[in-house]
C-alpha cells in the first residue's frame, strides 16, 4: 500500500495554540467538579504554541441559570506560572451551575515588543520594527478610542532619535492599551466549557445530630409525638449542631413488621422499623399517625428553624408491603415467578417487611417522577437536606437525572449518599450528584489508617467532587473501638470526626457512650432503636454535651475547621498519635488526638516552623481551644503526653506572649 495522499481541498486553519491538561476536570469534562458558595475555583492548564511568540489568554466563566438564556462571559487573564503552566481563579457567588473554560492567543504586541527591546538593547538597528509595531497599534485601534493609541503609533513612525520611539514604545501606559485590545481573531478555545456545582455552605460544612422523634418520651410504651419532641430540641441546639437528621417519618407498614433486636415477628406493641414505609395511613408522603400530621410535621420544622436547627429527613426508596404503591403500581415491584412481590435480601439476611422498587420496569419514567415529586413534596414543607438511604442498590443515571432535576428549580438543596459499598462505587454517587457522601471514617481507626484515608479524600482528585461526612456512629454501626473503648474512645472519635472533616455527626445515644451490642462480635446495637422506642435519661452523669458543646463552638470560631483542602499532616514520634492542621489564610489550627482510648502515650511533634515565621529557638505559645490552657514551646518538636483518663486531645493555635 502506498501512503495517503494529502486532500487536495486543505482546510486553512490559523489557530496555533494547544490548550491541555486543565484542571480541575473530572472524567474529561463527563461530570462537574464541587464548590460552595463563596469559595474559589482554581483553574490550570498547560498553554503553548510553536515557536517563541508571546502567549495571553482568559479564563472564562458565567453562571447558568436554571431556567432562560445563559449570560455572558466573565473573564480574568491567565497568569503564567512555569513549564507552559498558566492559572486563573474566580469566586462562586451563588447556587446553582457554572461553565467555565480556556481561550488563548498569541500576544503579536507582547512578542513585537520583546524583539524590539532584546534587539534595542542589543543596540541594533530597530526602524523596521518600530514601523511594525506603529502598524499593530493601528490595527488595534477602534474608533471609539481615545487618541493616546494613535499618538503612541505616531511616534514610533516620526523621524525622530530611534532611543525615544524605543522609549514611547517600552511605555507601560501603551502596553496596558493594548492588551486591552488583543488580537483574538485566531484564538484557541477549549472544545466544551467545563462546569462546577455549587452548592449552600451547608453541603460543606456543618455538624449533623440524628434522632428518632418517636423516642423523645420517658414511656417505652407510648412513642413520642413531633409535637413532644420539640421539647427535646433545645438542648440539642445548644450542643451546637447545624442539622437534625430524622430518620424515615412515614407510616410503618404491619405486614412482617419487626420485632424489637429486628427479630421477625413483631409482639403487639412493637412499633416496627421506620424504613418499612407504608401503611393504611399513605406512603411517603404522609406523617405516620404515632407521630402527628403533616401540620405537625411543619411545626416542628419551624420550631428547629428558630433555634438555628435545619432539618434532614431520610429518604428510603423501598416500601412496606402495606404501601399504598403496592396496590396502585404493582408495576413498579419486581414479582416472582408465582406472581408474589419480591422481598428485601442480603443473603443470609432477610427483610420481610421491605420491598425494593424494580428500576426495570416498563413505567420507568413513571417510577422516577414520582420519587422526583416525593423529594420536592418535602422541600415544599421545609426540608432542603435529604440523606438517602442505600443509594447504590438504585440506577447511577436515576440520581444523575433526579438531583439535577430537582437542583434546577431548588439550586440549594443538599443530598447526603449513605452508601456503604465499594469505593468506586461510592465515587460515581459523589460524581452523579450527591452533594455529601458516607465515608470508611468508622473502620478507620490507627493513625496510619486515618493518614492513609484523609490524603485520600482531601489531597487527589477525589476532593473535587467527593465532600466526606464523618459519621462517628449510626444506628446499624456501632463499631469495636466504642464497644470496647470506653468514654475515651467516645471522646477520641468525636475530635477526630469534628476536627478532619468539615462535615460529621453523631446518633443519639453517643453523648451517653452507649456501647453495648446485641451480640459479641455484631455492630447492631442492643435494644437497636430502629425497632424499638428508647427513652433515654439525658440528666444522667458522664455524659459527653459538654465536650461537644465546645468542639462545635470551636468549628464555629475557627473558620479553618470548615473546610478539608488545607488539610496537612505533620510528623510524630508516637504512632498513636495524630498531628495534623488546618489553615484559613494565616490562620491555623493545630490539633494533636491520641488513637490509643486505652493507655497513656506520650512523645514528641514536629512543628512547621518556618512555614509559621518563627524563628530558629524561638520560643512561642500554644493555647488549646478546648480549656484555654496554654503551653510554651521552642524549636521544631515539642513533647505531648496524653492520658485517656485525663484527656485524649489538643486543639492548639499558637498565641503571641
Amino acid at each position: 500500500m502506498g501512503r495517503p495522499r494529502p486532500s487536495s481541498r486543505v482546510q486553512a486553519d490559523r489557530r496555533r495554540l494547544v490548550i491541555e491538561h486543565v484542571q480541575p476536570v473530572i472524567d474529561g469534562g463527563r461530570f462537574p467538579i464541587k464548590r460552595t458558595v463563596g469559595e474559589t475555583v482554581v483553574v490550570t492548564s498547560d498553554v503553548f504554541a510553536d515557536g517563541h511568540d508571546q502567549l495571553a489568554g482568559v479564563l472564562k466563566y458565567r453562571h447558568v441559570p436554571a431556567r432562560g438564556r445563559r449570560v455572558g462571559w466573565t473573564e480574568v487573564p491567565l497568569v503564567f506560572l512555569d513549564n507552559d503552566a498558566w492559572t486563573a481563579s474566580f469566586e462562586v457567588t451563588e447556587p446553582g451551575e457554572y461553565e467555565y473554560t480556556i481561550e488563548a492567543w498569541i500576544d503579536r504586541f507582547g512578542s513585537w515588543l520583546k524583539e524590539l527591546v532584546l534587539k534595542a538593547d542589543a543596540g541594533q538597528d530597530v526602524s523596521s520594527e518600530l514601523l511594525e509595531g506603529a502598524a499593530l497599534i493601528d490595527a488595534a485601534a477602534r474608533p471609539t478610542d481615545p487618541a493616546t493609541l494613535l499618538e503612541f503609533a505616531d511616534i514610533l513612525r516620526r523621524d525622530r532619535p530611534q532611543a525615544a520611539r524605543v522609549a514611547a514604545a517600552r511605555d507601560p501606559a501603551l502596553r496596558a492599551l493594548m492588551d486591552g485590545r488583543p488580537d483574538r481573531s485566531a484564538s484557541t478555545t477549549c472544545e466544551a466549557p467545563l462546569r462546577v456545582v455549587v452548592d449552600p455552605v451547608r453541603a460543606r460544612y456543618g455538624a449533623w445530630y440524628e434522632m428518632f422523634p418517636r423516642s423523645c418520651t420517658t414511656d417505652p410504651a407510648r412513642g413520642a409525638t413531633l409535637r413532644d419532641a420539640e421539647a427535646y430540641l433545645p438542648r440539642i441546639a445548644d450542643m451546637g449542631f447545624d442539622v437534625l437528621y430524622l430518620p424515615p417519618v412515614h407510616p410503618i407498614g404491619r405486614t412482617h413488621r419487626k420485632g424489637r433486636n429486628n427479630t421477625p415477628a413483631a409482639a403487639p406493641g412493637d412499633p416496627g422499623s421506620p424504613w418499612a414505609i407504608g401503611a393504611e395511613h399513605g406512603g411517603h408522603t404522609a406523617i405516620d399517625p404515632g407521630l402527628g400530621t403533616v401540620e405537625d410535621f411543619d411545626r416542628f420544622v419551624s420550631v428547629a428553624n428558630r433555634l438555628g436547627l435545619e432539618v434532614a429527613l431520610d429518604i428510603a426508596i423501598q416500601a412496606s408491603p402495606d404501601h399504598p404503591w403496592v396496590r396502585e403500581h404493582p408495576e413498579w415491584f419486581r414479582h416472582r415467578p408465582d406472581g408474589s412481590i419480591k422481598y428485601a435480601e442480603n443473603p443470609p439476611k432477610k427483610y420481610q417487611d421491605i420491598y425494593p422498587l424494580d428500576f426495570e420496569t416498563s413505567e420507568t419514567s413513571a417510577l422516577w417522577t414520582a420519587w422526583r415529586d416525593v423529594f420536592l413534596f418535602w422541600i415544599a414543607h421545609g426540608v432542603k437536606i435529604f440523606r438517602v438511604d442505600n443509594p447504590h442498590t438504585k440506577p447511577f443515571r436515576f440520581w444523575e437525572w433526579l438531583i439535577a432535576d430537582v437542583r434546577r428549580a431548588h439550586p440549594d438543596t443538599v443530598f447526603l449518599s449513605e452508601a456503604f459499598t465499594r469505593p468506586k462505587v461510592m465515587k460515581h454517587l459523589a460524581k452523579a450528584g450527591f452533594s455529601q457522601s458516607y465515608t470508611y471514617f468508622t473502620w478507620r481507626n490507627t493513625a496510619q489508617e486515618l493518614r492513609e484515608y484523609l490524603v485520600e479524600l482531601t489531597a487527589t482528585e477525589v476532593r473535587e467532587y467527593l465532600r466526606p461526612n464523618f459519621f462517628a456512629n449510626t444506628p446499624d454501626i456501632l463499631h469495636e473501638y466504642l464497644q470496647t473503648g470506653g468514654r475515651p474512645a467516645f471522646e477520641v472519635r468525636l475530635i477526630l470526626a469534628a476536627t478532619l472533616s468539615a462535615s460529621y455527626g453523631i446518633y443519639s445515644g453517643f453523648e451517653l457512650c452507649e456501647n453495648v451490642p446485641v451480640r459479641a462480635g455484631s455492630e447492631e446495637y442492643l435494644h437497636s432503636e430502629k425497632y424499638e422506642i428508647r427513652p433515654r435519661d439525658w440528666s444522667r452523669a458522664g455524659r459527653l454535651d459538654e465536650l461537644i458543646a465546645r468542639v462545635n463552638t470551636i468549628r464555629r470560631e475557627q473558620r479553618a475547621l470548615q473546610a478539608n483542602h488545607t488539610l496537612a499532616f505533620h510528623a510524630a514520634d508516637n504512632p498513636a498519635f495524630l498531628w495534623f492542621s488546618k489553615a484559613d489564610g494565616a490562620s491555623r489550627v493545630f490539633v494533636v488526638v491520641t488513637t490509643d482510648p486505652h493507655r497513656l502515650q506520650d512523645g514528641r511533634v514536629q512543628m512547621p516552623v518556618g512555614q509559621l515565621g518563627i524563628a530558629p529557638g524561638q520560643p512561642y505559645m500554644m493555647e488549646d481551644l478546648l480549656d484555654g490552657a496554654r503551653y510554651t514551646w521552642q524549636g521544631e518538636w515539642n513533647y505531648v503526653k496524653l492520658d485517656p483518663a485525663e484527656r485524649v486531645a489538643h486543639i492548639l493555635v499558637v498565641r503571641d506572649f
